[in-house]
């Protein structure tokens, strides 16, 4: 099984280079091959632009091998060529924006079974605010104000994503939606890492709130490390 990074926002700059340098170098190096999906960023027509911006970034890190996989709707997810792309990955990255159109573009899709498998050989699948947020179980769809099934690679939890700012505000809404499940705050320039044992580490500028009924758990800053229930 491989590792999972979540992110809370305002990916590629400052001290988001923290964390996706150490899931680089879980991936295997900076010659580990990456893949792109700028999928939640089609609806508004921003995935050229965003996919583009994320490139960039991952070579700034010194990466050698990034591919943006251009991933928008369900055809495209069902490509069977894009889905080699994402088996032979080794870090997975999902960038942020509209978290429905992502979750449904993706499950079920050739695309994600290939995910899947490169995950389970080691791989690291990784997302920011939208991308982080279809990981877990649920997610919560701010724009039709509904919860919705996630792609479950983190169960009984939901990321609340710029945490600093308007993510913290659903905590109520969740709580009573999904009064067991542990809601996880995250800011902008923040990262969680897994690790092998269950463990989760804080990279970057910001802190990690969790909740369980509506109650803060434990608020982590960067260097801490937490378990999940």
């Amino acid at each position: 099984m491989g590792y999972l990074l979540l992110e809370g926002g305002a990916e590629f700059g400052g001290r988001m280079s923290e964390p996706d340098l150490k899931a680089i170098q879980l991936a295997g190096g900076l010659d580990a091959p990456i893949a792109i999906l700028p999928t939640a960023a089609a609806p508004d027509h921003n995935d050229g632009r965003a996919g583009r911006n994320g490139v960039r970034w991952f070579e700034s890190l010194g990466a050698s091998r990034v591919d943006l996989v251009p991933v928008t709707d369900k055809s495209s997810a069902d490509k069977s060529d894009y889905a080699a792309r994402l088996r032979t990955a080794k870090l997975i990255y999902l960038l942020g924006g509209f978290p429905r159109h992502l979750g449904e573009t993706l499950c079920d899709s050739r695309v994600w079974d290939s995910a899947l498998a490169a995950y389970q050989a080691g791989a690291v699948i990784g997302g920011s605010s939208a991308g982080a947020m279809v990981l877990c179980e649920h997610y919560y769809d701010p724009y039709e104000d509904k919860l919705l099934p996630g792609l479950n690679l983190l169960p009984n939890c939901c990321v609340l994503p710029h945490h600093s700012s308007f993510g913290k505000k659903w905590v109520g809404k969740l709580t009573q939606l999904m009064p067991r499940a542990t809601l996880i705050g995250l800011e902008e320039q923040t990262g969680i890492l897994s690790d092998a044992s269950g463990h989760w580490a804080v990279y970057g500028a910001g802190e990690v709130t969790l909740y369980r009924n509506g109650t803060k758990l434990e608020v982590h800053a960067r260097g801490e490390t937490f378990i999940l229930d």
